[in-house]
């Protein structure tokens, strides 16, 4: 089999999804989860510092790279079947919508309202509060992302498949 610059550019998008997704499944199954488990203080300061390291080059090539690439591929692959077409739609609208919009309107508001805090000043009851306020809505947020970001590497997976078959 021969693989084209479409393929080549196709095995990458999937991989950064990939990423994605694993990085929203590990954050879904283990990391909340995990840090769920600790009081307001704690819970609060580690999700804080997470936030702050979580933003790095890596991050913002596995983040922002499957919609780039996503956009690209529909370009390489504009003369390829109607299937492979409406896959790669499908794919990067979920990554779009369900990733990229939620986090940068749902998630990271809330990151910003967190990072904003002086955890050290806040008072037990503003700490409650606080977690009160972003837990629960942080968490139902990120099931989105991590369901779309899934939904897209899957879509994907069967996007390369059946654009090798051609």
């Amino acid at each position: 089999m021969e693989y084209t610059y479409q393929h080549i550019v196709t095995i990458i998008l999937v991989l950064l999804t990939g990423l994605s997704a694993g990085l929203c499944f590990t954050w879904s199954n283990a990391i909340t989860p995990g840090i769920g488990r600790l009081d307001d203080l704690g819970y609060l300061s580690a999700f804080q510092q997470m936030n702050r390291s979580i933003i790095n080059p890596m991050f913002i090539i596995v983040f922002f790279g499957p919609l780039f690439l996503g956009l690209i591929n529909l370009y390489l692959f504009k003369n390829a079947s109607s299937s492979i077409i409406w896959l790669l739609i499908f794919a990067v609208a979920f990554y779009f919508f369900g990733v990229l919009l939620v986090t940068m309107f749902g998630n990271v508001p809330l990151n910003e309202v967190l990072d904003k805090t002086d955890l050290n000043k806040a008072s037990l009851e503003d700490l409650k509060l606080l977690r009160n306020r972003f837990e629960a809505k942080w968490n139902r947020l990120h099931l989105i992302r991590t369901a779309s970001s899934i939904t897209s590497f899957i879509i994907l997976i069967i996007s390369l498949f059946q654009s090798t078959k051609q």
